[in-house]
């Protein structure tokens, strides 16, 4: 259900049926040559439109921007502070627990972001301590991912532009993708990267840190709908844990 498609006049009375929020939050930043800037946005829309249909939940409108400062330097990356990223989200979550909402999902398809989500989730629930907010990226899919995985990952926690995260795109918005461009490319990422700034520059030309030419679609959609399992589950039960508390 698409929040922002509704009515002043009846919102109201459907929130109330309905108390649950999905907001998409992406990013804008290169994705190699095979995929658009605006690829994270196609991730967490796409993502949470399947989520809402599954937990009958609202999708907001997507939140394109985020905190990119790594790739901040290749043409096309738009970027915003971790501090004005949570500022935002925090005044978005008080004007859901004003509407009614009582449970809110930040589905983020861009890790650049975790930060910032987690920070914003911590001061909410310091102000409103029943309103449950779960912050979402791509979870329960380890298993999946090794399943599926023909190369070894070129860094343990970044992925990005590689077979994965391409795959994701081939399953969620294929006709975005154009693989006749896909390349591969494994930089040698510096260890200190883990402990000081390194923009990305550094040690790719390309945005692309790994093997974008082995994604598949069906390698894409073994991992999203593991995480859309996982995810509806969690979301299901913390619906399942509002009612019980109503019933008292």
């Amino acid at each position: 259900m698409q929040f922002q498609e509704q009515t002043s006049a009846r919102i109201r009375e459907q929130i109330q049926s309905s108390p649950l929020a999905i907001l998409p939050l992406g990013a804008v930043e290169a994705h190699g040559p095979h995929l658009p800037l605006g690829t994270d946005n196609d991730l967490a829309e796409e993502l949470s439109k399947r989520l809402a249909k599954r937990v009958n939940g609202w999708v907001l409108p997507t939140l394109p921007y985020g905190q990119v400062w790594s790739l901040s330097d290749f043409p096309g990356s738009l970027s915003v502070s971790n501090e004005t990223l949570i500022r935002l989200l925090t005044d978005l979550g008080d004007s859901l627990v004003r509407q009614g909402f009582r449970i809110w999902v930040i589905l983020n398809a861009h890790l650049g972001n975790a930060v910032a989500v987690k920070e914003a989730a911590r001061q909410l629930y310091e102000c409103h301590p029943d309103f449950r907010v779960f912050y979402f990226f791509y979870p329960g899919t380890q298993a999946a991912i090794s399943e599926v995985r023909e190369k070894p990952p070129v860094h343990p926690t970044y992925f990005h532009a590689c077979e994965m995260e391409t795959s994701y795109m081939l399953y969620l918005a294929g006709e975005k993708v154009d693989m006749s461009q896909a390349i591969d490319d494994v930089p040698d990422i510096p260890p200190e990267s883990e402990v000081t700034p390194t923009p990305w520059s550094t040690f790719t030309q390309s945005a692309v840190l790994g093997y974008a030419t082995l994604a598949t679609r069906e390698k894409g959609e073994r991992v999203i709908e593991t995480a859309l399992d996982r995810m509806t589950e969690i979301v299901l039960q913390a619906k399942e844990d509002l009612e019980d508390l109503d019933r008292g």
